[in-house]
């Protein structure tokens, strides 16, 4: 079974940096494609970034070019650095398993305007 732990979050000033980290256990890292997606109340949960056992990323146009997924194979954790964060990026986020469908509990982000 597949466990995700999401922790990093917290408030930030518009224009910081965070990093965020989701610790695994039960993540086949060489088969399953993970990723990172974010929830705003009343609002559905949108896609951030993607990764994918090669190596191949992919983000949110919102995203791209302030936010870099990657994986600690050996460390069994997967990553979100997030700079230059701007209020709309607010949000509970979650590390996602793609390919087996399970979700952690999230860690929120706050940056107030």
């Amino acid at each position: 079974q597949v466990q995700l732990v999401e922790s990093g979050g917290g408030l930030v000033q518009s224009g910081g940096s965070l990093r965020l980290s989701c610790a695994t256990s039960g993540v086949v890292f060489n088969t399953d494609m993970m990723a990172w997606y974010r929830q705003v109340p009343g609002r559905p949960r949108e896609f951030v970034a993607r990764i994918t056992p090669d190596g191949t990323t992919a983000y949110a146009d919102s995203v791209k070019g302030r936010f870099t997924i990657s994986e600690d194979w050996e460390k069994r954790m997967v990553y979100l650095q997030m700079t230059n964060l701007k209020p709309e990026d607010t949000a509970v986020y979650y590390c996602n398993d793609v390919t087996w469908s399970y979700w952690g509990q999230g860690t929120q982000v706050t940056v107030p305007f």
